[in-house]
């Protein structure tokens, strides 16, 4: 257990060094881009400014949320503060849909007036932009894969990257051809990418806190496997649930025969040790019965049971 603490402690640590530096960079270069934006009259420009911002947002609500979650459980927070990422991630990807529909709006208002860009700068900080989202975005995948909150930050700033580059492949084309209307026709481009990766976040973020059975998990499967264990006659009250993207619980009745405690600690551990390998749930809490509560289904209502 100690050595878990210390190594958890040390990830955490080293995760907080590299939001704060990406956060450190976003916000340096956020400056340099609205500056920029404002003296090439580039709404592409503005438009990656404004969202680089709530990237510096995002990343601090992310260091937050990693640094709140290493705290312990106690008797008003008996999960502790895992799903504190989970209203981060809830936060970002909001924005995110707010931010693209904000864009829409101004994109739409100078497609009626093309203003003219001045495609020289929109070209050099634009190049300035994809390396400094790229770093930054590098600096957070790392154990993205597996936390929403982490994953909702690296989606923001690889939005910033895709949408630097488009601003870019417009300025150089605007430069050739003169066609200053590319530069909203950009602007929605980059807020159709900002809203498609939002949604994705936004959904699994409610799913989870909906108490949502994870996407991945086939229930009739896992009904059936609890029912190969030796010892179980049957199940019912089945419930399974995320306490973040990775942390994934289940409580559930098992039927089985009259037998002693002895034998019933023995099915729940292989009962536990199949969930644990199958499907990835740590954490079970398993209910033995010796008699079938004859429920209407698998999935027990718990208002009935409340008010019974």
């Amino acid at each position: 257990m100690s050595h878990s603490h210390t190594h958890l402690h040390e990830q955490t640590r080293s995760t907080t060094r590299r939001l704060a530096l990406s956060l450190g960079l976003t916000l340096a270069f956020v400056v340099v881009e609205a500056i920029a934006g404002v003296l090439a009259n580039s709404l592409a420009l503005l438009t990656d400014a404004a969202h680089n911002f709530t990237d510096a947002l995002a990343l601090a609500l992310t260091g937050w949320a990693v640094w709140v979650t290493t705290k312990p459980a106690h008797a008003g927070k008996t999960y502790g503060y895992h799903r504190a990422g989970i209203l981060v991630a809830l936060v970002n990807s909001t924005t995110l849909v707010l931010i693209a529909l904000g864009i829409f709006y101004e994109a739409y208002r100078r497609f009626n007036s093309p203003p003219q860009v001045q495609a020289g700068i929109l070209i050099g900080v634009g190049l300035a932009a994809v390396v400094v989202n790229l770093v930054t975005a590098l600096l957070v995948r790392r154990g993205s894969e597996n936390d929403l909150n982490l994953r909702s930050a690296f989606l923001h700033l690889m939005g910033d990257v895709l949408s630097t580059v488009g601003a870019v492949a417009a300025g150089v084309v605007i430069a050739l051809s003169g066609w200053n209307w590319l530069d909203p026709l950009v602007s929605v481009l980059i807020g159709g990418l900002i809203l498609w990766n939002a949604w994705g976040i936004l959904r699994e973020s409610i799913d989870i806190l909906m108490e949502s059975t994870p996407a991945d998990i086939d229930m009739a499967a896992l009904q059936a496997d609890l029912l190969a264990v030796t010892g179980v006659r049957g199940v019912h009250d089945l419930h399974v649930w995320s306490i973040t993207h990775s942390l994934r619980t289940l409580s559930a009745h098992l039927i089985t025969d009259d037998i002693p405690v002895s034998q019933g600690a023995q099915v729940q551990a292989a009962a536990g040790s199949m969930l644990a390998r199958q499907y990835g749930i740590s954490h079970a809490t398993l209910q033995l019965e010796c008699k079938d509560c004859q429920p209407t289904g698998v999935y027990c209502d718990i208002r009935q049971n409340h008010y019974s």
